[in-house]
């Protein structure tokens, strides 16, 4: 886990009308707090770079889809800390509603993995959503 400093995570709940909403999972080999979990696209903003220009620039690296940005979402955090009472993690979370505008849905090195979930599998394999995602998925009223 990454101490010290606040991550600035950005992403998109990307969907579809006939595909549901897209979800990656990093490669296993990837250590970290989303390890082995669904999670929607994104990742940290860059100093200097604007909220919406790192939204879509994470989801092209790791999906190489373009994005259309339809509706921002109510930002959260996620504070882990450790045993010994130490912040270990401190994430805020700045996430949209997008859809795909164009591209093939291709995942990146460090992705792995990329499924559209229907409404009926985001309930069905709510487990493998990471905590976070949950979260964000309620944010957005699709559960």
């Amino acid at each position: 886990m990454e101490g010290g400093r606040i991550i600035v995570a950005v992403g998109a709940v990307i969907t579809h009308p006939e595909k549901g909403v897209l979800m990656v999972r990093h490669v296993p080999e990837r250590e970290g707090y989303w390890k082995g979990k669904w999670i929607c696209p994104g990742g940290k903003l860059d100093v200097g770079e604007a909220i919406r220009d790192g939204i879509v620039r994470e989801v092209r690296e790791e999906t190489h889809l373009e994005i259309s940005i339809k509706k921002m979402l109510e930002p959260f955090e996620r504070i882990v800390v450790d045993d010994d009472g130490k912040t270990g993690l401190h994430v805020i979370y700045i996430d949209c509603i997008a859809e795909m505008v164009d591209g093939e849905l291709t995942p990146d090195d460090d992705v792995g993995e990329a499924e559209w979930f229907t409404e009926q599998e985001l309930e069905s394999r709510w487990d493998e959503l990471h905590a976070d995602t949950q979260i964000l998925m309620r944010i957005a009223g699709l559960v």
